[in-house]
């Protein structure tokens, strides 16, 4: 193996915590910290593997600074989520400007008979909320309310 894949890390991590569970991402841009932060979420409702890409949903969200943007990306996903029933698997930054950003995300309808189901996300959580520039380019971190 080269040195180039021996040091490369995993796009997102879970992180433990009491009632909640945590997402760590990494991207070498912000928006694909963003995309990784998604994914890492959605691996704790759903194996990602047995989800199709047969819905997409556009948004569109804005805050006032970075944190407040992951926190308002992940909940729009989250809002998908509970209200169409939706799982997602792929996620696109389509623009992303400070505060803002357009994309897509790709999934389906929650089918118990085929999905393996994890834990529910409630709500995304301040606590230990981080967005960072690292030296391979940025971190994000999140707590889950599960």
């Amino acid at each position: 193996m080269s040195s180039a894949l021996a040091t490369k890390r995993a796009p997102f991590e879970l992180l433990e915590h009491t009632a909640d569970v945590g997402v760590l991402a990494h991207g070498s841009t912000l928006a694909e910290a963003f995309v990784h932060a998604a994914e890492g979420m959605f691996s704790v409702m759903v194996n990602l593997s047995g989800v199709r890409e047969e819905e997409e949903r556009s948004l569109a969200v804005e805050a006032h600074d970075w944190p407040s943007l992951l926190v308002a990306w992940l909940s729009e996903l989250i809002y998908f989520s509970d209200v169409d029933s939706l799982v997602f698997k792929r996620f696109e930054i389509r623009e992303m400007s400070p505060y803002s950003l357009r994309a897509s995300a790709y999934g389906e309808k929650i089918d118990r008979q085929r999905h393996e189901l994890g834990a529910g996300v409630k709500a995304i959580t301040r606590h230990m909320l981080e967005v960072d520039e690292d030296e391979d380019g940025y971190r994000v971190q999140v707590l889950l309310d599960i």
